[in-house]
Parts: C-alpha cells; sequence; structure tokens
C-alpha cells in the first residue's frame, strides 16, 4: 500500500503532501520512507526548482504516530537502527536537497514535524498554527534533530526553553522569535506560499542553488575560505547559458527563459 503522502510537480514547484488527516498527519515509518523517496525524486528532477512541503487537513505534522513506538522492539539497538536508517534519512534527504525548500505550516507542528519544518529553509505559517517541540511531554528526548536545528534559529537559551517546556508556540510569537519567516491568515497560506514559491521558480535556478549551498557551508567555515568559493561561483555562474540569457532579456526587454545550464 502507498504511504499517504501526495506529490505534484507545477511550474517547477513540486508540493509534497502528508496526507493522514485523520491523525494530523502524524507519521508511520512507511510516510517517513515514502516522504524521503519524493525529496529525492525532486532533488533527481531537473523540471524542479523550489520544494514547498504541507499537511492535508488543519494539521501541518504532528510527529511521529506513537502507535508506532509501541510496535517496535524493545532492544536498544534496533530503536537506534529505527532512527538512524529510517527517520534520519529523511533528514539526510533534505540536508542533500540543493533547491530552496519551504514549508507551510497550516495547523499543528509537533515533535518530528516541527523537526521537519525546521529542515527547511523558509516556515510559512497560517496563523492558526501552533508548534511545540514536545519530546519532553511524552517522555523523550528530540530524535530528529530539534536540538540541532531549533537554537540555530532561535538562540540556545530560547530554544532550551522550548525544548524542556515542550510549551507550544502560536504563529505570532513564532514570528517574533524567529520560528517561522510569515504569518498568513489560514485562507491565504496555500496560495501565499506557492505564488512565493513560483517566483522563485521563475529566477536562474543555478544561482538559487549555489547561495542556497553557500548559506549553509559558510556556518562551517572561515570568510577567507568562503570568499575564495564564491570567487569560482561567481566565474562559473557568469559562464553558463542562463547568465547570457539574463542580459540578452534585459536589454530586449522581456521575460528571461531559464534552462538550468
Amino acid at each position: 500500500m502507498a504511504a499517504p503522502i501526495g506529490y505534484r510537480v507545477t511550474d517547477g514547484t513540486a508540493v509534497i503532501t502528508f496526507e493522514r488527516p485523520e491523525r494530523k498527519n502524524a507519521f508511520t515509518l512507511e510516510m517517513i520512507d515514502g516522504c524521503a523517496d519524493l525529496v529525492r525524486q525532486a532533488a533527481a528532477d531537473d523540471e524542479v526548482r523550489v520544494v514547498v512541503i504541507t499537511g492535508s487537513g488543519d494539521s501541518f505534522c504532528a510527529g511521529v504516530d506513537l502507535g508506532v513506538l509501541s510496535e517496535l522492539d524493545d532492544a536498544p539497538l534496533a530503536r537506534k537502527l529505527v532512527l538512524t536508517e529510517r527517520v534520519h534519512a529523511l533528514s539526510r534527504a533534505f540536508a542533500a536537497l540543493d533547491r530552496p525548500l519551504i514549508a507551510a505550516i497550516n495547523g499543528v507542528a509537533v515533535g518530528a514535524g516541527l523537526d521537519i519544518a525546521l529542515m527547511c529553509d523558509l516556515r510559512f505559517a497560517a496563523r492558526s498554527a501552533r508548534m511545540a517541540e514536545g519530546y519532553i511531554s511524552v517522555g523523550l528526548v528530540p530524535g530528529d534533530g530539534g536540538c540541532y536545528l531549533l537554537p540555530r534559529l532561535v538562540g540556545p537559551s530560547r530554544a532550551l526553553e522550548l525544548l524542556l517546556t515542550g510549551r507550544f508556540v502560536d504563529a505570532d510569537e513564532a514570528l517574533s522569535i524567529g520560528l517561522v519567516n510569515r504569518v498568513y491568515g489560514g485562507a491565504e497560506l496555500t496560495e501565499a506560499t506557492l505564488a512565493f514559491a513560483g517566483a522563485l521558480a521563475a529566477l536562474s535556478p543555478i544561482p538559487l542553488r549555489i547561495i542556497k549551498r553557500s548559506v549553509y557551508q559558510a556556518a562551517d567555515t572561515d570568510l577567507g575560505t568562503h570568499l575564495d568559493a564564491m570567487s569560482s561561483h561567481q566565474a562559473v555562474v557568469q559562464s553558463t547559458a542562463d547568465y547570457a540569457e539574463v542580459h540578452a532579456a534585459l536589454r530586449e526587454r522581456r521575460r528571461p527563459v531559464f534552462i538550468g545550464r
């Protein structure tokens, strides 16, 4: 049986949708496997220039279905391997994706569900959205990157408050602390997110990917190394057909048509 996850590509934007609304889009292991496969599919498709991830119904993702945990082998190694071999495969697929990745948080995002949103480059939220790390409330520790990702967005002190208490934040607080980029009325979220994604997808895909990679790589290198890498990237970008097309379009006062070469 196919995992309940939707996938469509329109005008350069791939949309991945969790489709288990009766369970607040809580993950099964099969859903995690399927989502990782779809992210890798998007990464391999030259037609995909931006990826959006969202949930059906009134939730983004309520994390891993706790029923899954009750069915696992009790051996510590077996439980570790469920994370490292399956759950973390999704984390690795997100990390390897060089297209801009946007989370449209249309409702509750809890635990691993929030961690998925944290793995994205941008997070847009409905005003009704509520977010929590939540692991502590069910006697767990963040197993999917929350302790790594959240402090990098909101700072270690604020992250610790949210991780240690497991409390929910609403969309306005999330915006004020830098957890999300934008907040929209519920009816506006999908349209606004897709419009933003479409605007990115209309740009030259080569610098789009290089900019994303360079921002993340810069966190682990010194300024001199970063500048040297950027000089190489700039030289490559200026040698592409897309760069020539931008300037031809400017001269001819028309929209450029990019081929990713």
